[in-house]
This record gives C-alpha cells, structure tokens and sequence, in this order.
C-alpha cells in the first residue's frame, strides 16, 4: 500500500470553494464512487456534505468524507 501524504483540493459546494485535504487513496477512492454514482466530484462531495449535518455534532467534511467511504466500502463488501 503506497502510504501517501494528504493532498489539497479545491472543491465548488453550494457555489463556494472549499479545500479539502485528503490522502490519494482517499480522492480515488471518492472518484470510483462518483463514477459509479454517475456523478461529479464536487456533487457527491456536497451531498456527503448536507448528509454530515445530521451528526451530533456534525464531523468536519474532511472526516465525514473517509467515514462516507468506509461505509460505502463495508456496504460492498457485505454484498458480496
């Protein structure tokens, strides 16, 4: 496993940019899903962003955006 650094992205939500840092299997894993999803980048992360405000308190989207993957990944593999 290639352990890199995080990286910083640019990312349109709700008509603002925002930057989010991530590691590189973090923004590909995010990339599979939105190619999946059939959406862009930026709209899936808006909707992991509105779907983080029901935590109590919500996590940053940073962290709402791996714990968004990791359900998804643990979601799949269930399935198979």
């Amino acid at each position: 496993m290639d352990f890199g650094a995080p990286t910083k992205r640019s990312v349109t939500i709700a008509g603002h940019e925002t930057s989010i840092s991530l590691e590189p299997v973090f923004w590909q894993q995010l990339e599979t899903a939105a190619a999946a999803e059939a959406l862009p980048l930026n709209a899936l992360i808006a909707r992991i962003d509105v779907e983080r405000m029901d935590g109590d308190p919500p996590p940053n989207l940073t962290s709402a955006i791996r714990q968004w993957l990791l359900a998804r990944a643990l979601e799949q593999r269930s399935g198979e």
